[in-house]
This record gives C-alpha cells, structure tokens and sequence, in this order.
C-alpha cells in the first residue's frame, strides 16, 4: 500500500483529492496523535480513518454501535478492494470465524466491531497478542454521559488506553457540544488529545419550524409537491409512525414504516428499499438513521419535537448529504414540550443529568421561537458564529415583532393568581373570562385577571403562551400534570425590567372542516354533537358510569366548537385532561374527523 494518503484516496476509492478538513485529520492519525474529530454529517468522515488504516502494516479496530451500519461500511470497504470485514451476532459463526481468521493472519487490516464485542474479555484478550495500530470510536458522543444519547456499554471503551497503550485512539461524532467535546477526550484519551472542529454549517439545507395546528394537513402539504423526492418523516412514538404511514399510503404516497416494535426481517426490507428507491417516504421514529449514508435526502419532516438541539441536528443532517437544496421542516405544539419534560422526568438518570436534559430542551425551544435567522440560532448553540444565512423560513419571510410585555403579565397573572397548577386550557378560559364549571367550582371568576383576555380569541393565546413558555417566562410543570408555573424571569417581566416581543399570530381562518376555535359555544353543529353524546353514553355504559364521567355537556359544546383534529387541540378543550385525553381522546377525535369528512 501507498504511503502518500492521496494516492490511496485516488486507487483505493477513487476520489480526485480530499475535502476540506480531511487531511489534517488523516496527518494527525499518522503520525500517531489521539484525534476527536466533530465533522457535520456528510462531510465524509469514515475516510479520514480509513485511509490511514488502510496505509498502516498492523490493524486498526472500528468500534460503530449498530451492526447494519457495520454490515454496509465493510460491504462498502470491500467493493472497493479494501481488506475489511466485521463480526457479530448476527452472522453464521463459520463466516465469523473464516474472518478472524484474516485478521489473525494479517489479511484483513480493518476491524469492525460493537462495543459489546470488543471489550469482552476473550476478544481483548485475542486482539492484545495482534498490537492493533489504532482504535477508532465512530458516533463518539455515546461515550459522554454529557452528550444527548450516551449509551452505558460505550463506557467501557475508555479501558482501550490502558490496555493498548501504544495504538492511536481517533473519535468521530457530528454532534457534540464543547462539554461533550471535553468529557470524550477525557474518556477515551486520559485529557490528552486533539480535537479538530470542522464546523457544524449545513448550507444547503433550508431551516423551518411551524407551530403545530392541523399536522395531518400541514404533512400533506409539505410532501404534496415532494411526491418524487425521498424524504424521512420523523415521529414520537410507533403508534403514530403506524398511522401516519398508513395515511400516507392512503393519499397516494409509497410510504414505509420503521420502528423498533417492527420484526427485525421487516425494518431491513424497509430500510432497503428506502435506500435503494426513489420517491419513497420513510415514516420513523428515531430507531432509523444512524449510519443512513443514502445522498438524494431531499427532506426531512419532524412530527414531533425532538429531545434536544443535538438530536434535532443529528436528524436533520440525513438530508442533503449530495450537497443540493434539501428542506428540513419542525412542527411542533406544547403538548410536545409536556411530554418532552415527561421523558426527562421518568428518565433512570441523576438529577444532575435531567437537569442537563431540560437545559438541552430548552435551547431547542428557544431555536423554534427565534425571531431572526435560525441557522444563527442553531450554530451559536454549538459555538460557531455566524451571518445571517438567507435560507431559513425567518431570513425568507421575517416575523413581524410586536410588543406583548402587557398581555404576557396578564398571562403570568393568571397562572400566580390561580397558584400555579392549571394548564393552559384552564389558564386561557381564566383569561378570556369563559364560564365554565371549573371556573366556577375554584371561583376564578372573582379574580381580578379573570377577563383580562376576553378581546383575543383561544388559538391566538395558545400560540402566545407557547412563545411565553419558549422564552422563559413560563415553565410547564410536568410532575403537575402539566400545570404552567412562574420561572425566575417572571419577576423581570411582571417588575417592569423586561419586556416580550413576540412574532406576529395569524388568525386562523374559518373553513368547513374547522371552524374558528372561537365562536360562541352555543353556535355549534348539532348533528355533531348529537354523535358526541351517542359516543359518551357508549363510553359511559361501558364502564359502567354516569355519562357525565366521561365528558360534561359543556365539554362536548366545545369540543364542537373547537373541532379538533389532533391530540394537542383536543387537550385544549374544557375538561379534558390528562388521563382523560388518554383514556377518551382518539375516540372523540376519530368522531369529530369523521363528522367533518361526511360534511366536507
């Protein structure tokens, strides 16, 4: 083999010269130097240590956490002429041991293992009498209890220095913040180590975030005229990853669903034919994506709000990796923030690490509410200035700012006033002044903020609170079933020392399939909520209880009123909590769709 790195680059993969950043990269491997290395996704990294263990007289070992994408780098490696192979659980044993066979014997010089595999004692105790040249850790941030998906059988590599002491150690990851950065080159190098950042700019990729109201239609309208591109649909749960691929299918789109609850023989079919076709949605949970190397990702659509900016990033980087435009969009809705916090709260981690993960949750709100370019929102969080990008949804369409200091401390009045334990439907009636039981049952009728808000219409609150929360100035309390509470920059804001600035609130439009989610409850369709009633007395009969257990009159009203299409605006109706959104909610929602489908 070729002792200058462009010559293998040229033979080996048939690439003209590096890209930028790849050199340094490869230099510092060679001459021996432990090397993290924060690449963006698609900027070729797999090269910047294949390269050099290719050019090395003894074998390198590559740790990568799942087995497909091992399975494909070394089908990739070998395509090429390349001496690589791998070996794990899911192959025949002859063809395991018919590969470690080349590398006891010098034939291969590429090693792909599973962390789990690796640090066996059998298999260290195999590859110490080989003196491996190097060890490289792909998907790095794994390692960092710091980073966004640590993963406790990554912990162990941080033995591979004192075991090896004379291989170069090299790490690669697209996703990690300066204390990740730090707590990996602790883990792994001892503190002792270089660390090369070759930025986190995506510029082909064009940056959106829309606030959730009807995801069904708002989905349709994004891929409507994306029919022939490959796009990934990013979802929360496999339920909705089952239903949205089913609704896809049904309007005429070839979509595919991946999930970890699917068999293991039906997620390869489905990741396969993505790859291999064009055209061709894939409807995922965050199960599907890492080690996707397919280049014509055109777009990228998340369902649901992800768990931080790092994961958020790490998704999104599967679009556009050919370098041409690709669009990235984010719906999102405070129901995605009360079940984000919810997460965090039910996590088996430290509260050190759950206060990490609320601080990551929060940088990724206050990148959905910027009010200037995204793209600069984005990049600060991972230390990277720059300019205005000119691709984003607030470069292309800036928002209009408007000052709402005063109805933001009519807002943070309300929650104090009603001690801070209702969630935004109850926050939103106190305001508008609505007579309902649960105001009159907790008198929250004679406060004074009660009212304050009457002269704004329920959606225009819900976006408002959503940007208040965003900002600061509220918290949602997840242990209090969602209620809203004051935070430390509440006083600023109610003192006067501060003041809110919001982005310009659409109304929303009357049309047949929903209507304004303010008209009076008394302007009601009375088909519909004559099937709502039917549908209670079922319900109640049942479970053998009175029909006002499972919805009040009152809430049905207004759940005419509001015609909701989706779980979010369904928790915004009066008296539907939630247990009882997760007890009773797909069923009045799948009467409310049906109802407006018949009278569309």
């Amino acid at each position: 083999m070729s002792t200058n790195p462009e010559e293998v680059l040229k033979n080996v993969f048939g690439f003209p010269g590096f890209r930028p950043g790849q050199r340094e990269i490869v230099d510092r491997l060679l001459a021996g130097t432990n090397t993290l290395s924060v690449m963006p996704t698609g900027a070729g990294k797999s090269i910047c240590y294949q390269v050099p263990a290719l050019m090395g007289e003894r074998l390198t070992v590559v740790v990568s956490p799942l087995v497909a994408l091992m399975d494909d780098q070394v089908a990739a490696l070998q395509a090429n002429g390349a001496p690589a192979v791998t070996i794990h659980s899911n192959r025949a044993r002859p063809d395991n041991v018919a590969d470690w066979r080349m590398v006891a014997d010098g034939t291969a010089r590429v090693l792909y293992l599973s962390p789990e595999r690796l640090m066996t004692p059998r298999m260290l105790a195999a590859l110490e009498s080989l003196k491996p040249a190097m060890f490289i850790v792909d998907e790095a941030h794994c390692i960092s209890k710091w980073g966004f998906s640590f993963r406790p059988e990554y912990e162990a590599l941080s033995e591979l220095r004192v075991r090896f002491p004379d291989a170069t150690l090299g790490a690669f990851t697209a996703t990690a913040d300066a204390a990740t950065r730090r707590d990996i080159v602790a883990r792994l190098f001892g503190g002792k180590g270089d660390v090369v950042v070759r930025g986190f700019d995506r510029p082909n990729l064009q940056l959106a975030v829309t606030p959730k109201t009807d995801w069904r239609a708002q989905l349709l309208d994004f891929l409507e005229p994306r029919r022939d591109a490959s796009g990934i649909v990013y979802c929360l749960s496999r339920r909705l990853t089952e239903e949205v691929a089913q609704m896809l299918g049904d309007a005429g789109f070839r979509a595919l669903p991946y999930h970890a609850g699917l068999d293991q023989h039906v997620r390869r079919e489905n990741q396969e034919a993505f790859m291999a076709e064009d055209g061709l949605v894939m409807v995922a949970t965050i199960a599907f994506g890492m080690g996707i190397d397919k280049p014509d990702i055109r777009y990228v659509f998340h369902l649901n709000m992800p768990g931080s900016m790092e994961a958020y990033y790490q998704e999104i980087g599967r679009a556009g990796r050919d370098g041409n435009p690709a669009d990235v969009r984010m719906l999102y809705g405070l129901d995605d923030i009360r079940m984000r916090r919810q997460f965090i709260a039910q996590d088996e981690g430290d509260e050190e690490h759950k206060r990490r993960e609320h601080k990551r949750l929060d940088a990724l709100l206050a990148y959905a509410e910027a009010t200037r370019c995204r793209r600069v929102s984005l990049l600060t969080y991972f230390g990277e200035e720059s300019e205005a990008c000119g691709n984003c949804d607030l470069c292309l369409d800036p928002p209009e700012l408007i000052d709402g200091t005063d109805d933001a401390r009519a807002v943070l009045a309300v929650v104090s006033a009603t001690g801070q334990m209702f969630g935004v439907a109850h926050v939103i009636d106190v305001l508008r002044g609505a007579d309902t039981a649960k105001v009159r049952e907790r008198g929250h009728e004679r406060l004074s903020a009660y009212g304050t808000g009457a002269h704004k219409a329920k959606p225009f609150w819900q976006a408002f609170i959503r940007q208040v929360v965003a900002a600061g100035y509220l918290s949602i309390d997840v242990e209090g079933y969602g209620g809203l509470k004051l935070t430390q920059r509440s006083d600023a804001l109610l003192q006067g020392d501060e003041r809110f600035e919001y982005r310009d609130i659409p109304r929303s439009r009357p049309t047949r399939k929903s209507r304004r989610a303010d008209v009076e409850t008394d302007d009601i369709d009375n088909a519909l909520f004559a099937q709502l009633k039917a549908l209670r007395r079922d319900l109640a009969v049942e479970r053998n209880v009175p029909a006002y257990v499972v919805f009040s009159d009152a809430t049905l009203r207004d759940m005419c009123a509001l015609m909701p299409q989706d779980l979010d605006t369904l928790a915004l109706v009066n008296g539907v909590g939630p247990k009882k959104l997760e007890s009773f909610g797909e069923a009045f929602l799948g009467a409310v769709r049906a109802h407006a489908e018949r009278t569309a």
